[in-house]
Order: C-alpha cells, then structure tokens, then sequence
C-alpha cells in the first residue's frame, strides 16, 4: 500500500491505523511520500507529516510488513541525517525498512521554494553521492570521503542498520528516461513512473521495456551486489474483483512488486477512509 505524507496521512495516527490493518488484511508493505509542499498550489492549506516519524508509528503497530519511502529526494537532505534516521527505523521495526530513492519533485516547488538547488544535473550528482555514503555509513564503516558535495572526515555512524550490509535500495524514475535506470540497476530495485500516471497501471510491455532495460546494465562495478534479489515496482488503483487481473500480466512482464496507489488527481488519494476500504478488502490473489 501507497500512501502520501499529506491530508489524513500527515497524521502518524492514521498511517499507524492503515499499517495495522494492511498487516491483517495481508499487505507485504507500507510506503509513504516524502514531500515539504508538492505541489504549492494543489497543496496550499493541507498538512503534511515527516515521513520518518509517520513510519516509525506504522512500525511499532506492525510486526511483519516491510515499510519505506517512496521515494525520498536525498539530495534535499544530509546523508549523515537520513542514515542516522534510517537507522533508527530499521531498529525500531526488526529490519523491515526498503529505502526508496529518487532525484524527487516538483523541483521549483520542493526545491527552488526554499533557495535550494534546482539544477537536475546537480540534484542527479548529490543523489549518487548521497547514497554511496548512505550504503558507507549503514554498514557501520569509518568513512572518509572527499566528493564534489560532500566531506566527511573520520565518521562512524552507529549503530549500522540491522539489514547488512544495508537496507534494499529502490530508485524511482520516469520512463523512458534511461539515466535513473541505469542508477537503479546499480542497487536493489527500480520503481518506474509512466506517462499513464500515478495510480493507472502500466502495460505489460512498459514493464518488459524496463526489466530489459535495467538488466542489460545492472553489473558488478560499483555498489552494486548483483548476487541480490531486484525489485521491479509497479502500481496504480486496482478493485478487489479485477486485481488480479490487472498484476498478474505485470508480473508476467518481470514486476516483482505490485503497490497499490490512489489516482493522483483524487481526494481518495489521500483520504484515511477510502485507503482502508481498498486495504481492508485485501492484496491481489495471483
């Protein structure tokens, strides 16, 4: 299940109700956005909650499903910060954290709103950066490292992250654009947008085109361990009668993982009481 950190979902209490009963129901996970504003426009009046602090509710309500962010622009934040935050999550949860990562967006909004950053080019440098001192510092290493945007001098952060040697990395991106899925293909997962958008599945040969794509470059250089499972993530809107319908050729195609989220222009979207309709009536039965 797929939930935005704004309107209902800023309150921990609510994203805690949707975790317990997405565990019962049998849901594999919880993923939550990590947005300041979004959109200002679209947004302007509605709350939004931290991310972190919303997971950490969901994970103290739950025992089994995996939890995360989709996906969290780490060029907006410290590495240091996220991997202390991080950390502490997937202590809190028994190991149950996916990391979710991406260049994130809308830039002017996200970005240029509070005089940051808003060169893609930039952004897209600071988040491969930023995740090779994530990886660094969730597996308990003393890290020194000298980059174009980040200096670190004889750090340990600790305690490392109970997955080792680090929590699955999944990058987000939109197809066709092929530079975030080379990026993907060089950690643990990939969660590709399409021009349907969010919420409208993809067609099944979107999803060939991607898996293709991402294992003709998924290699050995780099961080990479290659010997790990990959992800391929997918979703949109499905009924409890035509789910399966929907998943099953996606899964077919080469997805791994079907996530479950509201049409992007809806107010269900981020309505505590539409999403637990939808999470009540159950997963996909494939």
């Amino acid at each position: 299940m797929n939930v935005p950190n704004f309107g209902d979902f800023a309150d921990a209490r609510a994203v805690a109700t949707v975790a317990r009963a997405a565990e019962e129901a049998g849901w594999d996970g919880l993923f939550v956005w990590d947005h300041v504003v979004h959109r200002k426009e679209m947004r302007r009046g509605q709350p939004f909650g931290d991310p972190w602090m919303l997971l950490t509710a969901a994970a103290l309500a739950t025992s089994t499903i995996r939890l995360g962010t989709l996906v969290t622009p780490v060029a907006r934040r410290r590495p240091e910060q996220l991997a202390r935050q991080v950390a502490t999550l997937d202590a809190v949860s028994g190991g149950r954290v996916v990391f979710g990562a991406g260049l994130g967006g809308p830039v002017e909004d996200e970005f240029g709103s509070f005089g940051d950053e808003t060169d893609p080019v930039v952004l897209a440098q600071k988040l491969d950066e930023g995740l090779g001192l994530l990886a660094r510092y969730w597996a308990g290493e003393r890290v020194d490292h000298d980059g174009p945007h980040y200096r670190v001098r004889d750090v340990e952060i600790l305690p490392a992250t109970v997955q080792q040697p680090r929590p699955p990395i999944w990058v987000g991106g939109f197809w066709p654009a092929r530079r975030p899925f080379r990026r993907a293909a060089r950690w643990d997962g990939v969660v590709p947008l399409f021009a349907s958008g969010h919420g409208r599945p993809p067609t099944p040969d979107e999803v060939r085109d991607v898996t293709a794509y991402v294992a003709e470059h998924r290699t050995a250089e780099g961080p990479a361990d290659v010997a790990r499972p990959f992800d391929v993530v997918v979703g949109g809107l499905t009924t409890p009668e035509a789910a399966a319908d929907v998943v099953g050729p996606l899964a077919a195609a080469g997805a791994t993982w079907w996530d479950e989220r509201g049409l992007y222009e809806s107010p269900d979207l981020y309505s505590l009481p539409a999403v637990l309709r939808r999470v009540e009536a159950g997963p996909p039965q494939l």
